[in-house]
């Protein structure tokens, strides 16, 4: 990709096919102190109130730099590294690869807990680390009164849903979800039936005294790419079909239509949504039906396989953070005889860690 210049206009070039930056883009990027704000970088005039027919006066091309004047008289210098990741239509975030990962992951991305860790490095080199595997574990976070809400609260903000501000994990009389009983807990994705679905979810560990218990994950990017190449068939049906997902308490029906397998506009992973004891699939051919349920039942053999599960124990102090549009997680049993075991979890959107990782890349110049 590059930038050229050509009879007092300015054009983009990328893969062999150049085409004219507008006018009007450029003059609407204009960044001087007369135009935008220093610190919120917010326009400070109305881009709909310029005349249409926009010129550009005179324009200089450095290596780093774009120079236009135009014949309004405004004047403006604008980096090209910052134009061409505009016609990239790439995030900071999308740069970051998903790496691939099954049951041989050793090292579980660990972060070590300290006051000033929100907005220091390390809070970046641990969002990194979340986008490329889904999960992160910081480990000795407080315990009392409720740190989790204090702990997402400080990368963004807690999405609140009819569980609660945050919700306690533990086994208790009547629940209206097993996720609050001894029971294991096969790979899951949470709150399928939610528009939109939480994205990320964080369970803090606070009492772990049980011998069983321990937390599950699978890495649904994995397994969806391994579908793909060896059940074309079976990833086709389950990235086309919408399935009902439902949940229902006391107080509140949710429901939500959606595929198993949902792709981004390219064609590529975007989310997936697995809960089985959920979902309905709507009434199809009998035909259709065989494959779908063929299609179902091979993706829950994969998510319940030992070759693509990592297991391992919460301790008091452990936060996970793990994406809820990627991995599936789980439990296994325990005895709730035996001793206490005690989570808070909690949900915050993609716009939270997003934000902070922009934010501390630009404060440290990374």
């Amino acid at each position: 990709m590059k930038i050229e210049l050509k009879d007092n206009k300015v054009f983009f070039e990328n893969h062999g096919s150049k085409k004219e930056i507008h006018p009007f883009w450029l003059r609407e990027r204009v960044n001087g102190d007369a135009h935008v704000d220093k610190g919120t970088q917010q326009r400070l005039f109305d881009p709909t109130n310029l005349q249409e027919n926009i010129e550009i006066d005179n324009i200089d091309l450095s290596k780093d730099f774009l120079e236009v004047k135009f014949k309004d008289g405004t004047f403006t210098k604008l980096a090209i590294t910052n134009i061409l990741k505009e016609f990239s239509n790439v995030n900071d975030v999308k740069y970051i690869n998903k790496v691939q990962w099954d049951s041989s992951l050793k090292n579980f991305n660990n972060f070590n807990f300290s006051e000033n860790l929100f907005d220091n490095e390390e809070m970046y080199q641990a969002l990194q680390s979340f986008y490329k595997f889904g999960f992160v574990i910081f480990k000795n976070v407080p315990t009392e009164n409720n740190y989790i809400v204090n702990f997402a609260n400080s990368i963004g903000s807690i999405r609140r849903t009819n569980f609660g501000e945050f919700f306690n994990v533990k086994s208790k009389p009547n629940p209206n979800d097993l996720a609050y009983t001894s029971l294991p807990l096969a790979p899951h994705t949470d709150n399928p039936y939610r528009n939109p679905v939480p994205c990320i979810q964080m369970l803090h560990c606070i009492e772990n005294e049980v011998n069983g218990g321990h937390s599950t994950l699978v890495d649904g990017f994995t397994v969806t790419e391994k579908l793909k190449k060896d059940f074309s068939d079976y990833y086709k049906i389950l990235t086309e079909v919408k399935v009902r997902f439902q949940f229902i308490d006391d107080s509140v029906v949710l429901e939500d239509w959606a595929e198993m397998i949902q792709l981004d506009e390219y064609g590529e992973f975007k989310q997936v949504r697995f809960s089985p004891r959920l979902d309905f699939v709507p009434l199809m051919d009998k035909e259709k039906l065989d494959l779908y349920y063929a299609a179902r039942k091979k993706i829950s053999e994969l998510y319940n396989s030992d070759k693509f599960r990592i297991e391992f124990k919460l301790l008091p102090g452990d936060l996970l953070m793990m994406d809820n549009h990627r991995l599936l997680h789980g439990r296994t049993v325990y005895d709730a005889n035996e001793g206490k075991r005690f989570l808070q979890g909690c949900y915050i959107d993609y716009d939270s860690t997003e934000g902070k990782l922009k934010h501390l890349k630009r404060k440290f110049n990374l």
